[in-house]
């Protein structure tokens, strides 16, 4: 495989050119890319031109450059997600009409939350998250139950930081953070009152798959004295999710003290 003066493949550089896009960056020139990317102006137009020829990107009327088809394509043919968005939708869709603003779902990747389906509609409070955007895991309420489930070793990673604060009320403090982790374990969701925009609350449940956490479902309501009542529908929406994507549950023999398929760390609010 041909490398770069600098020792990248081709196959790194052609990751850098499609990281260079992004919500606030949708549409690019070749120089935009090429700074982005990191990359010499030649080697960009070169990548540009041939990713162009196998439709992972496109051209605008203007030349500009932006996502391919193909791109989608490929990526919502093959989606590890898929089968989860397709069970979420219809639960996200009731327990939207209830909250009457954003609903979403995310999981965990690395230290930070990556939002794979999200409901909203005209005149829901502010809400930054974006179907394939991130967040960072101890800022958010999904990112939170995401990382009061995950193994120690995740965890612990995140607990070292940075944690960078999105607003006065994020959680930066590792000891904080550790104790409001337990409590969300405890009560069953997590509740974030302006930790990412100070007008917006944010709560989150665990979604299980034959009880392993697999993803977080979330809503973003107005930062009010009504927000934390929201918790009861969505923990029920949260169990009916796990629910649907788990196997049957075995029932106890009786006179065993079996849980079944929900651990219980899942609480009722």
């Amino acid at each position: 495989m041909a490398r770069s003066p600098d020792g990248d493949s081709v196959i790194t550089r052609a990751v850098r050119i499609l990281d260079a896009f992004g919500p606030d960056a949708r549409v690019l020139s070749l120089s935009e890319i090429g700074r982005r990317a990191r990359l010499p102006p030649a080697t960009t137009a070169r990548l540009v031109k041939e990713m162009t020829r196998h439709g992972l990107l496109d051209r605008d009327e203007c030349r500009r450059v932006l996502i391919g088809t193909r791109m989608w394509e490929l990526a919502e043919r093959a989606s590890p997600v898929k089968d989860l968005r397709e069970s979420a939708l219809q639960y996200m869709g009731d327990l939207h009409s209830v909250v009457g603003h954003s609903t979403q779902l995310a999981v965990l990747q690395g230290d930070e939350v990556l939002c794979v389906e999200r409901l909203t509609a005209p005149g829901a409070v502010v809400n930054v998250t974006e179907v394939a955007g991130r967040l960072p895991a101890h800022a958010s309420s999904a990112g939170l139950v995401l990382l009061a489930h995950a193994p120690d070793g995740v965890r612990e990673r995140v607990l070292r930081g940075p944690l960078v604060p999105r607003t006065p009320h994020t959680l930066g403090d590792d000891r904080a953070l550790r104790a409001e982790l337990a409590e969300i374990r405890r009560r069953g969701f997590s509740f974030c009152p302006g930790h990412i925009r100070p007008e917006a609350t944010g709560l989150a449940v665990p979604v299980r798959r034959d009880g392993e956490v697999v993803a977080a479902l979330g809503i973003v309501v107005p930062n009010d004295d009504g927000a934390w009542a929201l918790n009861r529908p969505l923990v029920l929406a949260g169990l009916a999710l796990s629910r649907s994507l788990s196997g049957p549950v075995t029932p106890p023999v009786p006179g065993s003290r079996g849980r079944g398929a929900w651990s219980s760390d899942t609480a009722s609010p």
